[in-house]
């Protein structure tokens, strides 16, 4: 395909163009002024200078800075596979000393303080949610008594896509992967958690901000909060559909297997709710996340770089998380074999690439306004630009340089909360366009591998902790992603994007 070759110019461009920091360091003195005026957001800022309180001029991050932040990615796909032990008990160090690499060279060599708090701000917003959502579900359990039949379980899984948009991926993942796998005694397989992965922990969480950790962050940024549900859900449509398709076939081919062997086993038909008082703890949740001081003006805010912090949010959401703990149906707790793990590794990942990619993003911005970089941003490279880094690095961050290279080549910041909601609403050119590439693509490719979303990991380790062989990291790909999910991904290009 065509649209591959600027992809790939896209992507090894912004590693390339190390030149461009000198070119923007010598701005005009006009561009000086104006960008001294700007309010600007350090950590995701396409402007050439940064400046402090005092007016100063902030270096350029240097090329080589992105290497910690690769290093991170890399580690988070091969530590796992090749050497196991090593990463397990060393994968918070390793993530919180990179990071802190990156936060002091910004600190005392930048001398740029803006950009580890901002990066320190979205952090702690964005692990707040994926926390809250994560332990609030965990006191909820689901018995399901009934016949696995392939109508059953693709039932589950739509159930469980629309479910993904009013908790989140994570949220859902959590509540139903367990009783999925108990749907399943006896003849649970790998393709029922690769599925599941698909349609709950990924794609079906396209339609709300809080449905995926990328599109939260957009909304962090200023995308309105029925965007989402508005651009994407005919795209949401079509892969779901194919993929509820798809597995009935599977399941209703390789599920006959046994079929004998659980014949004899007879079922009540009942549901069992236990926990049922944590779906008000996640209504909590789901309602704090309207509490934007930048949406709502009389919500309290911490001031700083000419931006308005949440707190009050935040505070909402780690109450709800110990409470819900706190007070949760023991019952539920033992029967989901509830434990903090999942949550801590996806902590501590995430304190690595939030630290660390601060550079990257820099890089991302400077590029995109280049003459060379604004000439190869289109909705179809943007696409598929943000879809292979989404999957084999980490969907969230990706989402994020992507929407700032394609507001960068338009001239727009996505440190700017009017430039992004404007760009959102289609105020720039194609802009709405190019936003529905980037969101879907970061969210779909996201099922791509494990580490292209932080429910993947989380549910792989459940699936492995119920006795569930799965495939590596590379099986995982070839066997499953490559000739399943890829597909869906191409026709989802050619209906909506390829044609336009």
């Amino acid at each position: 395909m065509k649209n591959f070759i600027p992809v790939l110019v896209l992507i090894f461009g912004m590693l390339y163009f190390s030149g461009i920091p000198q070119v923007f360091a010598q701005t005009d003195p006009q561009t000086e002024a104006v960008d001294q005026e700007s309010e600007s957001d350090p950590i995701t800022s396409v402007a050439a200078h940064i400046h402090d309180d005092s007016d100063e001029h902030h270096e350029i991050a240097p090329l080589w800075l992105v290497i910690p932040f690769v290093t991170l990615l890399l580690m988070i796909a091969t530590g796992p596979l090749f050497y196991e032990h090593f990463w397990h008990h060393n994968y918070p160090k390793i993530a919180v000393g990179l990071a802190i690499f990156v936060v002091f060279y910004y600190l005392f060599i930048l001398h740029n303080v803006h950009g580890p708090v901002h990066a320190m701000a979205e952090y702690v917003q964005f692990i707040a949610l994926l926390a809250s959502l994560y332990i609030a579900s965990g006191g909820i359990l689901i018995e399901v008594d009934k016949k696995a039949t392939p109508m059953a379980n693709v039932t589950l899984l739509i159930v469980g896509a629309l479910i993904s948009n009013l908790i989140g991926t994570t949220g859902a993942s959590m509540l139903l992967i367990r009783p999925f796998i108990r749907l399943n005694k006896g003849n649970i397989q790998p393709y029922h958690i690769i599925f599941f992965i698909f349609m709950v922990s990924n794609i079906g969480g396209s339609l709300t901000p809080i449905g995926d950790p990328p599109l939260f962050l957009g909304f962090l940024k200023g995308v309105p909060f029925f965007w989402t549900l508005e651009y994407n859900w005919p795209a949401w449509l079509l892969a779901l559909a194919i993929l509820a398709t798809i597995f009935y076939f599977i399941d209703k081919k390789f599920g006959k297997a046994i079929e004998e062997e659980l014949d004899g086993t007879s079922y009540s038909n009942k549901f069992q709710l236990i926990g049922s008082r944590n779906f008000l703890w996640l209504m909590v949740i789901i309602g704090s996340v309207f509490l934007d001081p930048n949406v709502i003006e009389w919500v309290p805010a911490i001031r700083y770089d000419g931006q308005k912090f949440s707190f009050i949010r935040e505070i909402i959401m780690l109450s709800v998380a110990y409470f819900s703990f706190r007070f949760a149906d023991q019952k539920a707790i033992k029967g989901n074999e509830f434990n903090f793990e999942p949550i801590r590794e996806v902590a501590f990942i995430f304190i690595g690439i939030f630290g660390t990619m601060m550079p990257a993003l820099e890089l991302v911005g400077n590029f995109a306004k280049s003459p060379e970089g604004a000439a190869i941003i289109t909705h179809n490279t943007l696409y598929w630009g943000t879809g292979i880094l989404s999957g084999f690095l980490d969907n969230a961050p990706t989402y994020l340089n992507f929407l700032a290279a394609a507001m960068a080549s338009q001239g727009a910041e996505i440190s700017n909360i009017e430039n992004v909601r404007n760009f959102a609403l289609n105020n720039y050119d194609d802009s709405a366009f190019e936003l529905m590439a980037i969101s879907i693509a970061a969210v779909f490719f996201g099922a791509m591998t494990y580490i292209g979303n932080g429910p993947n990991f989380m549910v792989k380790s459940i699936a492995e902790q119920s006795g569930i062989k799965m495939p590596s990291f590379f099986g995982y790909v070839i066997r499953f992603s490559i000739p399943i999910l890829l597909p869906v991904l191409i026709i989802t290009w050619l209906v909506f994007f390829a044609f336009v």
